[in-house]
């Protein structure tokens, strides 16, 4: 038996393949990143192995992503596709080995008063199929690709949660910002009335000065009371995605704790790091198994040769079983070949064939895409700065035209007009800076996702 289970394999090993050699498609993009007056000129180095520590430095920020990496319950969802993508992988593959099985039976025979029984062992090869034309092994490596590709699944799934913790946590640091100018400029507001009404009183301005003090003051109490829930369900989407509650220790305490802990990630020069995004990789290693899924569908075109062979003892007594005349073997081979099949076998390889193509356009489409959700980023990275600065400058500007506004309005000289404009400027001004300076961490966090994140990561971890 032994010997028989060797030859069965020793047969398999050299089965050729009918799936077309594959070789990896030419980039459908340019060498390098763009140019151009929006962009910073990049370095020579190519990216580095990062890890998102490298990237999101805050002790709090790492905490929450892992604990996220844990609880969170897509990536579990992800984890377990991955498992079950590479069970079926060793389910495959056993295809292309011998099945070994053992039979026994009693059989008791009545005929005419007259009475037999019959004892049967029986055991071997029950079924093996030749692999001559490699429909099993393509079969097999299809099935290793997708695993291959539930994998990058998996990692573009645990990409997307750092980047989504890192970005909601400077979601909450910037509404705690908005929140903070919002009652400073309740505040001032509140100021505002007391002095227009006492010049009401005084018979030295009019309603409408009161009025439109009362307007600034209601905007900023109403935007108080919107940064509050948005504050409120940012801990919430903080809390999905870390799937368990947080500690509100773990929350930043000012904006620009945020900005200083979330450092950059080169690009490079080249754009064959798009290669190792985990989408892209998901899109190959789909297109090597649908090319493999050629070879299968080709290989149907041919006959199919199976093997048995069967060792068994068979007696009328149950202490005659082993005796040297109960034996017997039983070799057979069998072969099918389909004649005529209204041509659905080879309307199955153009199925295949026009899959794979598919596929190549898929794989094509995400490195495009990538390239231009790298390019994006670069050139928010090599304009934002500027903008920030603008930004900065403009709140300067309008904090000193503010001060100076209310100044001439106490004094007379101004009319109240003029210092509600510097006061609305002032809050548009704070507004747009703390917006801007969330737009500067949204950038690095796009362009650590757009370049693939953790180069070096394992696929994904959970429980």
């Amino acid at each position: 038996m032994r010997r028989l289970i060797a030859l069965a394999l020793t047969v398999s090993l050299p089965a050729c393949s009918m799936a077309p050699d594959y070789a990896r498609p030419a980039q459908p993009v340019p060498v390098s990143w763009p140019a151009g007056d929006a962009y910073l000129v990049q370095s020579e180095a190519s990216v580095p192995t990062v890890s998102y520590r490298d990237i999101f430095r805050d002790a709090r920020l790492q905490a929450l992503v892992e604990q996220a990496l844990v609880n969170n319950r897509d990536l579990r969802i992800a984890v377990a596709n991955l498992a079950a993508a590479r069970a079926q992988v060793r389910v495959q593959r056993a295809e292309q080995l011998p099945e070994v099985g053992v039979t026994a039976g009693v059989d008791r025979i009545r005929s005419d008063g007259d009475s037999r029984t019959n004892y049967v062992l029986s055991g071997g090869i029950t079924a093996f199929e030749l692999d001559l034309f490699g429909r099993l092994a393509n079969a097999t490596q299809a099935e290793r690709q997708r695993a291959l590709g539930s994998e990058a699944a998996a990692r573009t799934v645990r990409l997307a949660l750092v980047s989504d913790i890192a970005t909601a946590w400077a979601n909450y640091a910037t509404d705690l910002e908005l929140l903070r100018i919002a009652e400073s400029t309740a505040a001032n507001a509140r100021r505002s009335v007391e002095l227009t009404r006492a010049r009401l009183r005084g018979g030295i301005a009019p309603r409408t000065d009161v009025r439109q003090a009362e307007q600034v003051l209601a905007t900023a109490e109403g935007d108080v009371a919107a940064s509050k829930t948005a504050l409120a369900q940012d801990v919430n989407l903080l809390q999905l995605l870390v799937g368990a509650p947080i500690d509100a220790a773990s929350l930043p305490a000012s904006l620009d704790e945020v900005v200083g802990s979330i450092a950059t990630l080169p690009a490079g020069t080249s754009s064959e790091v798009l290669l190792r995004r985990p989408d892209v990789l998901e899109a190959e290693y789909e297109l090597r198994a649908t090319n493999a899924d050629i070879g299968v569908a080709r290989a149907e075109l041919f006959p199919t040769i199976s093997l048995t062979a069967i060792l068994g003892l068979a007696s009328g007594a149950l202490d005659g079983l082993f005796e040297s005349g109960a034996f017997s073997r039983t070799l057979g081979a069998s072969g099918r070949y389909s004649i005529f099949s209204g041509g659905g076998a080879r309307a199955n390889v153009e199925v295949s064939e026009a899959r794979r193509d598919a596929a190549l356009g898929r794989y094509e489409l995400a490195i495009q895409t990538a390239f231009r959700e790298v390019g994006d980023a670069l050139a928010r990275q090599g304009t934002i700065a500027e903008e920030l600065r603008a930004a900065t400058a403009g709140v300067t500007a309008a904090a000193d035209n503010a001060t100076l506004a209310e100044a001439r309005y106490r004094g007379g000289i101004d009319g109240f007009l003029d210092s509600l404009v510097a006061q609305r400027s002032l809050y548009t001004a704070q507004r747009i800076e703390a917006a801007t300076r969330l737009g500067l961490v949204r950038n690095r966090v796009a362009l650590y996702r757009a370049l693939g994140g953790d180069q070096a990561s394992a696929p994904a971890t959970g429980n």
